[in-house]
């Protein structure tokens, strides 16, 4: 099969032919119709995680299951699949108990494996992480949902628990941020979209952003305490640096709800925070690492009906041999949405 290979870290990345993976026990073949490009590859790309060389990135996909391995029950050749990018191993009391998104034993394509960026991948315990894509719902749109859309929609549903008529404050509108944007709407939030860039706001603002802040060098937490009357309910770093968790933090009104979405490599991994404030307005410091496969269908429900549309949010469906040069330049590129790629293309 063809597949987009780092040889090493922060180096060229190469399209070649390489061996057709094989189902393991439990697990299941997938060719993949479509894969995005996220910021999260890009981490590992750099080396903030520890994979083995040489590797295949990728962990958003959907795609058609093209082989079955021994022990899988629920699945059979030509299902039109996705799977979250936390494979849980499907033994242990977090998955048991419906949260495979924390499993200490989990696999993620892409990083603890060879991902998505290639014809075909393996996905592992396939009973307890793949999910079946509805016939209305395209392989882009379900492919969407693997890391940023369903981790956007857990942090506001199963961690912030937004309300309607709350405000909610997404610093960052990437293809994370625009989903949070999107689904914050969708609940009936009033949502504030920050971003350095005037098309990120301008997608912001045709999903429903009811305020948009340009990310300068000014004082956001201020703008947004004058924008709400005082503070949003909930606040949401969908970048993950030390600047941006504490503008959206700074940015909450007493007893509000901070969800940190993306990811902060720093080199002791402890990343300063505004804890004083934290201590005296009562925050919640909330944490989100994707959705488990059982979390799924309420939200593809929502899809299937028009509620959540995570099609709108593809910017544009490129080749291997596109990523193979987009991926190293996603630290300053700044695209208004997702990237899907389509291995299938030459």
């Amino acid at each position: 099969m063809r597949a987009l290979i780092m040889d090493a870290l922060a180096a060229p990345l190469e399209v070649r032919e390489v061996e057709a993976p094989t189902a393991p026990d439990g697990g299941v073949v997938v060719e993949v119709h479509a894969t995005g490009l996220c910021k999260s590859d890009w981490h590992a790309w750099v080396g903030h995680d520890d994979i083995s060389l040489p590797h295949v990135p990728g962990h958003e996909l959907a795609g058609v299951i093209v082989e079955v391995g021994a022990g899988v029950q629920r699945w059979h050749l030509g299902d039109r699949v996705t799977v979250p990018f936390v494979m849980g191993c499907g033994a242990c009391e977090w998955c048991l108990g419906g949260n495979a998104q924390v499993c200490p034993d989990q696999q993620q394509p892409g990083f603890t494996q060879w991902g998505s960026f290639a014809e075909r991948v393996v996905l592992r315990a396939a009973d307890t992480n793949v999910v079946r894509i509805p016939d209305g719902v395209s392989f882009e749109a379900a492919a969407a949902l693997g890391c940023r859309f369903a981790t956007a929609y857990r942090a506001l549903t199963g961690r912030a628990r937004v309300q309607a008529g709350e405000w909610v404050t997404v610093v960052g509108a990437g293809g994370v941020g625009l989903s949070a944007v999107m689904i914050g709407v969708a609940l009936g939030a009033r949502v504030i979209a920050v971003d350095r860039t005037p098309a990120a706001l301008d997608a912001a603002r045709r999903l429903g952003a009811e305020h948009t802040l340009v990310a300068d060098g000014s004082d956001i937490a201020d703008a947004v305490h004058d924008l709400t009357g005082g503070g949003s309910h909930v606040s949401v770093d969908a970048v993950g640096s030390a600047r941006t968790a504490r503008d959206a933090v700074l940015s909450l009104r007493r007893r509000g709800r901070h969800v940190q979405i993306g990811l902060l490599p720093t080199a002791d991994g402890m990343t300063p925070m505004p804890m004083a404030r934290v201590i005296a307005w009562e925050l919640d410091l909330l944490g989100s690492h994707g959705m488990a496969a059982t979390d799924y269908p309420e939200m593809l429900s929502l899809i299937e009906t028009g509620a959540l549309r995570p099609h709108d949010l593809i910017e544009r469906v490129v080749r291997l041999d596109d990523a193979a040069a987009m991926l190293p330049a996603m630290d300053t590129a700044a695209p208004a949405g997702m990237t899907m790629i389509d291995p299938r293309r030459n």
